[in-house]
């Protein structure tokens, strides 16, 4: 194989990637009912979610929307995906396309998986680029609550809840996001 023959690989494969992993994707909504400074208090509506706290949990939300339910069916990636920590216990969450409720989801196959109908709920929200990790969350979250506590609002849960948009494979314009709950 000549140089060429590898440049024009590695050059389709690159365009290839952009054009896989550059679709959009359903994206949960939101209502920005608040903005202050560089936070926003948002409502967000009830949307069918699927969670897992067993493990190797991309792995088994990725293997649910692949097909690893009960009508094997494939079911669209949507943004962001969520995550939590509590008790050492970190729990991943994938929101469900919007034509999804409670009565024609797809039952996942795999008994460490809930699907369910998430709550309607205030959340301060902290936007972030570049790719997430333990120190920027621990950073944005302490931002958050700091504004939060100096606009005097109530606090409901103080966790916090990190959400990814992008793909692993996007470098540029990243969008990540950590919230908490309030009384709004």
């Amino acid at each position: 194989m000549n140089y060429n023959s590898i440049v024009m690989q590695k050059f389709l494969f690159l365009l290839f990637s952009i054009t896989m992993f550059s679709q959009g994707y359903e994206t949960q909504k939101y209502e920005v009912v608040k903005q202050l400074n560089d936070i926003e208090i948002r409502f967000y509506p009830p949307v069918m979610k699927a969670k897992v706290s067993a493990g190797s949990n991309f792995s088994r939300l990725f293997r649910y929307i692949s097909g690893n339910n009960e009508k094997g069916e494939k079911i669209s990636m949507t943004a962001p995906v969520q995550m939590t920590s509590n008790n050492n216990k970190t729990t991943m969450e994938f929101i469900l396309p919007s034509k999804y409720n409670t009565k024609n989801y797809a039952k996942p196959l795999d008994e460490n998986i809930t699907v369910y109908n998430s709550k309607p709920g205030y959340y301060a929200a902290i936007t972030y680029g570049g790719y997430s990790n333990e120190d920027k969350v621990l950073k944005h979250h302490k931002a958050l609550l700091s504004k939060v506590k100096e606009n005097k609002l109530e606090i409901i849960d103080d966790n916090p809840i990190v959400l990814s948009y992008n793909s692993p494979y996007k470098v540029f314009n990243r969008r990540n996001e950590v919230l908490i709950e309030v009384k709004f």
